[in-house]
């Protein structure tokens, strides 16, 4: 059941959406320059740009 979840989710939002989806906030607040650099570590340029600019 989540499996088919995650997929739907990367259906409808598109792979750059699910993953903020999957980074919900934490417990601890974490500052956002390093909440964005572990956004950016985990992102992939090409998917990305495809995603925005196509």
């Amino acid at each position: 059941m989540i499996k088919q979840a995650a997929e739907l989710l990367f259906e409808k939002l598109g792979e750059v959406e699910a993953f903020r989806f999957f980074a919900l906030p934490q417990k601890e607040r974490q500052d956002s320059v390093t909440r964005h650099r572990h956004w950016q570590e985990s992102l992939d340029k090409d998917a990305f740009f495809r995603e925005v600019f196509d």
